[in-house]
């Protein structure tokens, strides 16, 4: 693991060597991280070396160059299979994976954190995080994100009436509908995905 100062200093590296084709003195590294000692960024560098960011070309002016960047985490899981939720089927591993960055990401979308019952014959429960695909248009029968007034924002199922009247529905059965004017209703967009920690932060 490197140090916040030794990550500093990579990016001053990278950063220089992308700007200028070749890479940067000792002087012009402290320069970059606003300290004087060249001895200091030395120390730095040779842990930037080791860690295997670099690579230092002994005898050689400016004898400093960028390695391959370590791949980035990957933001797939593998599908080991389905599982039933009522009689039990057989779980077979497969060959798949789930691009987690398909799954969730996207343009114009975000994630907004559930507080409150409201949506939970839906499954989405409190504390619950979901994504949001920003817009303006929705469809009857989408769980939209609706700012009422222009102050309060609520999670409900949209429905669109002959009168142009708009009634948000939640999905509870202790909650009952409102209808509004249209004119008091701006969707902000469509919930398009859900997350659900069953664990703790505390116990992982």
């Amino acid at each position: 693991m490197l140090s916040r100062r030794e990550q500093d200093t990579y990016q001053v590296v990278r950063d220089f060597i992308t700007h200028h084709s070749h890479a940067p003195l000792l002087n012009e590294i402290a320069a970059g991280l606003g300290i004087q000692s060249k001895g200091t960024v030395h120390r730095y560098v040779r842990a930037i070396a080791r860690a295997g960011l670099i690579e230092l070309i002994p005898g050689r002016h400016r004898g400093m160059r960028l390695c391959h960047p370590p791949p980035a985490e990957s933001t797939s899981l593998p599908l080991l299979g389905r599982i039933a939720a009522g009689q039990p089927i057989e779980a077979i591993p497969d060959q798949e994976e789930i691009d987690l960055s398909e799954f969730f990401m996207g343009p114009n979308r975000f994630v907004l954190k559930v507080q409150g019952d409201s949506m939970i014959d839906a499954g989405i429960l409190d504390g619950d995080m979901v994504i949001i695909k920003q817009g303006q248009r929705a469809d009857n029968g989408d769980i939209v994100v609706a700012l009422l007034d222009n102050e309060e924002a609520t999670l409900k199922y949209l429905q669109h009436n002959r009168d142009d009247s708009i009634t948000l529905r939640p999905a509870n059965t202790a909650l009952r509908p409102i209808t509004y004017a249209a004119s008091r209703v701006r969707i902000q967009g469509i919930v398009v995905g859900q997350m659900r920690s069953y664990q703790s932060v505390s116990s992982r």
